[in-house]
């Protein structure tokens, strides 16, 4: 039989794909790849192409457009699961590739829902991988939590009042999604005097990583969109 498989690929450097990983994709038949602009490559599959073979496997790059829009989201997650769907029907094993890990803020765990109405007798095999959280900290060089410590990940578009909550109640705050609220952060940082304590990392395990330690040059930057920020204590 069949099985769907959602790999996680890691944060952009094919060498932190998993052993399992590589071979899932070799052996896959088709591979999905999501990208949120048409116009834009996608990094789960640019991070992979290496260790595909597409004279033999059949690849898929799905828009996810980037919308709050909750009707435009659903209609490309029920197209994506559709295209999923029909093909391990018809006996083909699919690879569902996400940055990151497939259930660490992934677009898969909206498919894996409508994949488990839709079509419930065929397996799904989670492949986890790295997450740009871990990553990032890696690229810094700084530890996460330690000992009795506490660590809060926030999507930083909850907004000021709980990454202030989580900041006051957390030895470790990673904000991820900081792009549309930059400012607001940078002043709240400084507020909360922890301008010494925050590393900015961006494009993490790409040829474009960018990591900064420097409070002024990180409110200098404009960030990119797959860019995180990791606040430690400064007590």
């Amino acid at each position: 039989m069949a099985t769907i498989f959602a790999v996680g690929v890691g944060p952009g450097d094919p060498e932190l794909l998993t052993r399992k990983a590589e071979r899932v994709l070799r052996q896959a038949d088709t591979i999905l790849a999501p990208v949120s602009n048409p116009s834009e490559a996608s990094v789960a599959l640019a991070t992979i192409r290496g260790f595909l073979d597409e004279s033999r496997q059949e690849v898929i790059v799905h828009q996810f457009p980037m919308t709050s829009d909750k009707a435009r989201l659903l209609h490309a997650w029920q197209e994506a699961a559709a295209l999923i769907a029909v093909r391990a029907e018809d006996g083909k094993d699919v690879a569902f590739v996400t940055i990151g890990d497939p259930l660490f803020y992934s677009t898969f765990i909206y498919l894996q829902r409508i994949l488990r109405e839709i079509c419930p007798h065929i397996p799904i095999e989670i492949v986890p991988g790295i997450s740009s959280v871990n990553a990032s900290a890696a690229a810094a060089g700084i530890p996460l939590v330690e000992a009795d410590e506490k660590m809060v990940v926030i999507p930083a578009t909850a907004g000021v009042e709980k990454i202030a909550f989580a900041l006051a109640r957390f030895e470790t705050v990673v904000l991820l999604k900081v792009k549309p609220v930059f400012g607001d952060i940078l002043e709240l940082i400084r507020q909360t005097g922890r301008e010494r304590s925050t590393v900015f990392v961006e494009r993490v395990g790409s040829d474009r990583q960018k990591v900064l330690t420097d409070f002024a040059e990180i409110a200098a930057h404009a960030p990119d969109y797959l860019s995180l920020m990791i606040i430690r204590c400064s007590c």
